[in-house]
């Protein structure tokens, strides 16, 4: 049998630290040998996730339908418990649903409410940092990584909100409307995933509330929290646009690939606009 997934996610960060060190030395002929074992264990590791995939739901599935051969209370049809997803995933599988910039705390109730399993937030903290770190060792060679919302005045990793790389970059903005238009993105897909799923369950039905609580003419409907909130965000859309697509553009003249994905020291971008 081989390794696991995340096995061989820490065989792959330690050859890529591997490479670079030999590199960083001049040793050609060991940074060759080393390149060519990384490249077998990514092969492994794309092997382990398609083993994986059937296992877990297929993307068009709603989260919070059980996976093929999965029970309703999220335990296989024998009463077994599930396979579990790396925490990466899980986030990733959150902060799709809610389409927008989140908070962990968010996060974590986003994942518990539809898919029935724990995430540990304190994990969630040093996330990003292990992304990054990833990221700089071998740019893009995961089909996607979670990263940092920025400001959208300095461009520096918005506080405590994690993003995806895949998103536009205007999506990870955050300028001083983003925040409530965010909220009401969010509200608007945990409305419509209720929608799809024929029994969603009293979590995933209080955390609508939760929202629901803060948007003006919303009802317990989900439906009608949908339409409340479409209707406030489309008051902000066009402000918050504009906020957001500037810092987009300076993003991507400025600042280079992992900072476009991770934020900028503010000096940094103090000294490329002059200001």
């Amino acid at each position: 049998m081989g390794e696991s997934a995340e096995a061989l996610e820490r065989r792959i960060d330690e050859l890529r630290s591997e490479v670079r060190r030999a590199v960083v030395r001049g040793d050609r002929a060991t940074a060759r040998t080393l390149r060519a074992d990384l490249r077998a264990a990514e092969a492994a590791w794309d092997d382990a996730l398609e083993d994986l995939q059937d296992q877990t739901p297929d993307a068009n599935m709603p989260i919070g339908a059980p996976a093929p051969g999965v029970g309703i209370d999220g335990k296989d049809d024998d009463g077994g418990a599930p396979p579990l997803l790396p925490l990466r995933e899980q986030v990733h599988q959150a902060l799709a649903l809610l389409g927008a910039p989140a908070a962990p705390r968010l996060i974590v109730a986003v994942h518990e409410a539809f898919s029935g399993g724990e995430v540990p937030s304190a994990r969630l903290t040093s996330l990003r940092r292990d992304e990054e770190r990833s990221y700089r060792s071998a740019p893009h060679a995961r089909p996607y990584y979670l990263c940092a919302a920025l400001t959208h005045d300095l461009l520096a990793p918005s506080r405590g909100l994690l993003a995806i790389s895949t998103w536009p970059m205007a999506t990870r903005i955050i300028g001083p409307l983003s925040p409530r238009v965010d909220f009401l993105t969010a509200a608007i897909h945990l409305a419509e995933q209720l929608q799809r799923i024929p029994d969603p369950g009293p979590a995933a039905t209080r955390l609508l509330w939760r929202f629901a609580a803060n948007i003006p003419g919303a009802k317990q409907d989900p439906a009608a929290v949908a339409r409340a909130a479409e209707a406030e965000r489309q008051i902000h859309c066009d402000a918050d646009g504009v906020h957001r697509e500037d810092g987009a553009a300076r993003a991507r003249a400025q600042l280079d690939d992992v900072q476009q994905l991770f934020g900028s020291r503010l000096q940094t971008v103090r000294g490329r606009t002059g200001t």
